[in-house]
Formats: C-alpha cells, structure tokens, sequence
C-alpha cells in the first residue's frame, strides 16, 4: 500500500465586503419600506447563500449528484493503523479519515467510509459501489493504466490519483529476534508476511525471483494487515512487512511496543493517492483543489502532527505523480 508553497488566506477583504453590502441593504429597506415586495425574502436567500458558499467553499466544484447526496462513499481496507482503522469504540480512525473530514468541511459533503479487502477496493470503485477508493493506496502507473501488477495484463481501465502523502516500504520482525534481516535480500530463505495486493506483496514477489537456488523467500499474504501482524507474532513467519507508517505504528504498540522492531531502512518511497475512476474528472478535480486548501490553511500539518507522521508530508496536490 504506499510532491510542493503553503498559501495562505484572509478573510479582510470579504468581511469588508460583507459589512458594505449589510449597510446598503439596510439603507435600502430604510428608503423603499414595503414597497420592496419580496425584497426582504430575496435578501434573506441571499444571505443565507453567501453563508452556504463560506462554510462549504468548494462545494460548487463536485458533481451536481454528489452535491445533492452530501456524502462521498470511500472504499477502504479498516485495517491499517494508523492510516484508518476502528478504534476501541468501533468508530472508523486514523490519517486518512482525518484528511477527508477536512476535505468535506471544504466540499460540504461527508465523507463515508466503507470496509473492503484492500485487493478489492478498485473494483469495487469500478462497479460504482464506491465513489473513491482511500486506503493508503500507492499511485502507481499499473494502477492508473489498470495493468495487474503480477500479470503484466491490463485488466480494466485504470484510475487517477490525487497524491495525498508520501510513505516508504519496511520490514519489521520480532523483537529482539532480527533474524540477521537487514535487507530485502536478506530475506531468502526467510517467510515474510504481507497484505495481499500491496506494494510489499509486489516487492516480495520481486525479491523472490532474485534468490539463489535453495534459498527461496516463503511469502504468505493475508486480507489485512493484521492477520499478517498476528501470524508474526505467534511465530509463523521471520519478518513482515508493511509500508513505513503502519510498520512503525505497530512497532510502537503492539504488546505495549514489546512485540516487533524495525529492519533496515525504508525503500520506495512513493505517494499515496485518493483513487477515482477516470471517467470522473470533475469529482477528482474537486477533490484536488479540497486537499490544496485544508493543506493552505495548516490543518493538514495538524492532522500529521498528530499521528506523528509530518516525514510524509506533500506541499500540493499532485495528480497521478505515481510512477
């Protein structure tokens, strides 16, 4: 599962502008009284717009369907803290819900997401059971030309990204118990365990046709990333692996942090995207032109300074800046 000027806006002028228009209007009721008619009501709507378009700046931008819906259905894999998953309350946590709130307080729509296996998620975008697809996705050119990564074949249209983090890949093991892993050649003869459809599973899957005879790299890849954490645990396998942020969430605390530890260093570096299918351009516009201003107006910084993962921070939006 795996790029730059913060802006800056002020409300002066439009507060200015809001108090002229509240003097004039208040002149004119003085002036005119009842002979206005349906002034007053024409006012009233008015305002009422003008209050509409500040609370939900962006709102005109998104497709007229999803406009009337006021929800963006998300497909998601809810199994990857600390990007999304449940917390002990049940309700859905994490980088990427945070990041659609903001975005949806910009769009004036919410942002619903729903739990699917993450092999799935383009799919299920493809069918239209789901409007967009956040789910620590790695943007890469298989994927928005709709190549499978295994096959080499081109299996559907492809989608487009709009880049909302950058993250590495990492391999972790039991604490403790390093198993000499230093690299990913370092892992033949070795079990991994990975998410299956990730960017680990590719890279394992690359790593194991460089292996030396007698030496093959044991892969084992589950629907989550948890159950792959589980099998680890309980001594199934020699290491894991995981893109950078998730590695590191679970070295923090699983087993109060007495669980796992992190080996080597991260490798390809690449961003995550917002996937959308290419035949919906004004929704990923509209979504690119969200991400530009909840990271203009610093909520974004505050997002990812609270899960404590600023390293992966992008500076704009990018579209399909996968490679």
């Amino acid at each position: 599962m795996t790029a730059s000027t913060i802006r800056r806006t002020t409300a002066r002028s439009r507060l200015a502008a809001v108090g002229s228009i509240a003097v004039a209007g208040a002149l004119l009721l003085t002036g005119c009284g009842d002979q206005t008619g349906g002034g007053g009501s024409e006012s009233k709507e008015s305002a009422g717009s003008s209050s509409e378009a500040a609370a939900a700046p962006l709102a005109d931008k998104l497709p007229q369907e999803i406009r009337d819906k006021g929800v963006i259905k998300v497909g998601s894999d809810i199994a990857y803290a600390p990007v999304e998953f449940k917390d002990d309350a049940g309700a859905t946590v994490g980088i990427d819900p945070d990041i659609a709130a903001a975005m949806g307080k910009q769009l004036g729509v919410t942002f619903e997401f729903e739990n699917g296996t993450f092999d799935t998620l383009i799919t299920g975008l493809r069918s239209k059971r789901y409007d967009i697809a956040m789910s620590a996705m790695t943007d890469t050119k298989d994927r928005q030309e709709g190549i499978d990564a295994d096959t080499g074949k081109k299996v559907g249209e492809g989608v487009d990204f709009v880049d909302y983090f950058t993250a590495g890949v990492s391999i972790y093991t039991k604490k403790g118990d390093d198993q000499g892993i230093t690299t990913w050649a370092d892992l033949c003869g070795k079990t991994l365990v990975v998410q299956r459809g990730t960017v680990s599973d590719d890279l394992a899957k690359a790593e194991a046709k460089k292996c030396p005879s007698g030496e093959k790299l044991t892969i084992e890849a589950f629907d989550n990333d948890q159950q792959a954490q589980t099998r680890l645990r309980a001594g199934g396998a020699d290491a894991g692996s995981s893109d950078f942020p998730v590695a590191a969430y679970a070295v923090q605390t699983s087993g109060g942090g007495n669980d796992f530890e992190l080996v080597g260093e991260q490798v390809e570096a690449a961003p995550y995207g917002i996937a959308v299918a290419k035949d919906n351009t004004q929704l990923r516009d509209a979504l690119q032109a969200a991400l530009d201003a909840v990271i203009a107006d610093g909520e974004y910084q505050k997002i990812l300074e609270k899960w404590g993962v600023t390293d992966g921070a992008v500076t704009e939006a990018v579209v399909n800046g996968g490679k």
